[in-house]
């Protein structure tokens, strides 16, 4: 089993520090990835660390990625954090360095990595980076604990969801000693455009919802053209249906380009990634991401959501 000690003697082994993280990043991604970054090279500054991925412009604010060259990675170690799974990494040259080390708290079904240390108990990526830095008695930058608190209120929704824990709680506090704006940090977070509300409103008017508590919306490309949003954007309503009280599960499919569709899903206590596994996707119980490949994918999709319901009467 991998510990945080095998992954300290890695780091110390190498001169060069790629990490990479998924693609379409959340502030978890961001923040563990970043964070990272910043611990390294406080404690190591004679390394060269760098973060590879497309730069998400919602969240330019937060962090940016490095410009990484292919010829960084010849001798390099490749830390990839937040991604359960090889397809989800950004930036497939993560294969192409001299070591590999998978760092997640998704469900660990897809095993990759010359070392993998996998936490499903962990609330994000960032709350196992920082504990990594806190057990290693690692050096933490103001910077640092921006982005990694950042990451552990994303992925907790502020402390609200299921997997936040004592240990979060107390990781937490740790991270506010530091010197950064965490009221601020956290206000930048919870703000959205005036176009987001409007989508909103859309999101609440054209909601399904069945007797059972389970509800779904489509945002077309119409809609988000007429919207002017990107799919990125389109996040910060994710878990706008949960906060109706007779909703129980729901499930966001945003066209794309191509045609195809992201599926969002989330619960409030019934498991949801079996659904989300079917549908060429995966995720935590509660919080999950499948794909769809036509209309009648959505409804069937929508069908398993209130077959489920039903079960857990």
């Amino acid at each position: 089993m991998t510990t945080f000690k095998d992954i300290l003697d890695s780091i110390k082994a190498y001169d060069t520090i790629i990490i990479h993280r998924h693609m379409k990043p959340d502030p978890d991604a961001l923040g563990s990835q970043v964070g990272l970054k910043e611990i390294i090279q406080a404690n190591f500054p004679q390394k060269t660390v760098k973060v590879t991925g497309y730069d998400e412009p919602t969240l330019d604010w937060l962090a940016q990625m490095d410009v990484v060259a292919d010829d960084d990675y010849k001798g390099a170690l490749v830390i990839v954090v937040d991604t359960a799974n090889r397809p989800r990494i950004d930036d497939s040259r993560y294969s192409t360095g001299d070591f590999l080390i998978k760092i997640d708290h998704h469900p660990d079904e897809d095993f990759y990595g010359d070392l993998s240390y996998v936490d499903t108990t962990a609330s994000s990526a960032s709350e196992i980076i920082t504990d990594f830095a806190l057990q290693n008695q690692l050096e933490l930058t103001s910077q640092a604990a921006r982005l990694l608190y950042a990451g552990i209120i994303g992925d907790t929704g502020r402390f609200l969801y299921p997997a936040t824990t004592s240990k979060t709680l107390i990781i937490a506090s740790k991270l506010l000693k530091y010197d950064f704006d965490f009221a601020a940090l956290a206000r930048q977070m919870d703000s959205f455009p005036y176009k987001i509300a409007k989508l909103l409103a859309y999101v609440f008017e054209h909601l399904d919802i069945d007797d059972q508590g389970a509800a779904r919306v489509v945002l077309s490309q119409e809609v988000l053209k007429t919207f002017e949003l990107t799919d990125a954007e389109t996040s910060a309503i994710v878990s706008a249906p949960g906060k109706i009280e007779t909703v129980r599960v729901w499930a966001i499919f945003v066209e794309q380009p191509d045609g195809h569709y992201r599926v969002r899903l989330r619960s409030k206590t019934a498991v949801i990634n079996e659904v989300a596994k079917r549908h060429a996707g995966g995720g935590h119980p509660l919080a999950s991401g499948a794909n769809s490949y036509s209309l009648a994918e959505n409804d069937q999709i929508y069908q398993e959501l209130q077959d489920l319901l039903k079960a857990s009467k």
